[in-house]
């Protein structure tokens, strides 16, 4: 079953390791041809000691399945050429890409638009393109520091925390997909492409979202506190007897209904904790009581009677527990495929669901090159004379 949702858009990937292969990956899952043009040395992603599995690489093996790989010297006239024969016949083109480097391979925007038109070419950068910060290192862990997520994220007095995943990297592929699939929704109402371009770190302070508008607006700095929240009481993790759940009760009938559950249904009007912002007011007196009563009973125990009275709790998993929960078989969030040298491997499912358009079957990830006569016979239909010249050249391999 192959998606048809994006199918016929061809997007030529420059993008390397996350943040410029996150983005290729979600439009591979909705159907489109994605081919990574690699150098000679591979993207810098397929580093075998980084998530190491079976002398792969675990990050590789996610970020680039269901794609092709062309090994193109854009370095070399011969492979700049090439490029541009398939510039031509492409919609999409996107890298990440330090500043500058476009210019020095000669396949910036206005080149390549010269070229097509057409052509989309969304660059994914760590502060932009252009300003004070351009040329700065954009590691993930960075982007997560500068743009105050780290400052935030974590216990009260406790060091900072990074998130537990790759957020900045993350957001900026997000982003990427999101505007270029605008841009070719634009394009069909205009026949003309455009350039995009996403900054990590805009990215990150737009994550941001009411945090920041409080920072902005009313001067109120955040600080790390946990799980817990700065505006509603109780809503934080909750050590049991064998593990943690966190509850939420965001609505009054939530506290009056956990307060039942719990044994102590004179909480629920207790002059200190009758609402949200006499408890917020309270916490300190509040959660200590809570959290003494909580760790009475094990996790499952709670689950069973909080559910059954629909009290906003769930249990805090690892992955285990996370990928054994009834929704991942239920909506097909697991998916796999059978790697020509790593064997089996399982990964997380696409969350897009469509009416009309059934899910894109995961394929294996490219090998280094794998695709790269295949693309310029059947793409740019080269002779095998005219293919086995530019090998020879050194401009494919």
């Amino acid at each position: 079953m192959t998606s048809q949702a994006l199918r016929g858009v061809r997007v030529l990937e420059l993008g390397q390791i996350i943040a410029g292969t996150y983005g290729g990956q979600l439009l591979s899952d909705l159907g489109a041809e994605v081919i990574k043009i690699e150098s000679p040395e591979g993207d810098l992603g397929r580093n075998p000691s980084v998530a190491p599995y079976h002398g792969h690489s675990g990050l590789f093996l996610t970020f680039n399945r269901s794609k092709k790989s062309a090994v193109i010297d854009l370095k070399c006239e011969g492979g700049r050429t090439v490029f541009y024969d398939l510039v031509r016949v492409s919609d999409i083109v996107v890298d990440n890409f330090r500043a500058g480097v476009l210019e020095r391979l000669e396949i910036d925007y206005p080149r390549l638009s010269a070229i097509n038109p057409r052509l989309i070419q969304c660059s994914i950068t760590g502060f932009g393109s252009d300003g004070a910060y351009r040329d700065l290192p954009a590691f993930d862990l960075m982007v997560q520091a500068m743009s105050g997520h780290v400052a935030i994220t974590g216990e009260p007095g406790r060091p900072p925390v990074r998130l537990g995943i790759p957020l900045a990297d993350l957001s900026g592929g997000g982003f990427a997909c999101k505007g270029m699939l605008a841009a070719l929704f634009e394009r069909e109402r205009t026949g003309r492409g455009q350039r995009v371009e996403i900054s990590m770190y805009d990215a990150m302070l737009h994550l941001l979202t009411y945090t920041a508008t409080m920072w902005l607006t009313n001067g109120e700095l955040p600080k790390p506190i946990g799980t817990a929240h700065e505006y509603m009481v109780p809503w934080q993790a909750f050590e049991t007897s064998d593990g943690y759940i966190v509850i939420a009760t965001r609505e009054e009938s939530f506290w009056c209904r956990l307060c039942e559950v719990i044994g102590e249904p004179g909480l629920a009007h207790d002059p200190r904790f009758a609402t949200n912002a006499l408890r917020v007011e309270n916490r300190a007196l509040l959660l200590p009581r809570l959290e003494e009563i909580i760790r009475r009973r094990t996790v499952d125990e709670w689950l069973e009677d909080f559910r059954a009275v629909r009290v906003p709790a769930a249990a805090v998993n690892n992955l285990d527990r996370a990928f054994a929960e009834p929704p991942v078989a239920e909506r097909g969030m697991i998916v796999e495929y059978e790697h020509p040298e790593a064997g089996r491997v399982r990964v997380p499912g696409n969350p897009i669901r469509m009416s009309r358009v059934p899910a894109n079957a995961a394929a294996p990830p490219p090998l280094l090159g794998e695709h790269t006569d295949d693309v310029l016979s059947k793409v740019l239909r080269l002779s095998p004379e005219r293919i086995t010249q530019l090998r020879a050249d050194g401009a494919i391999r």
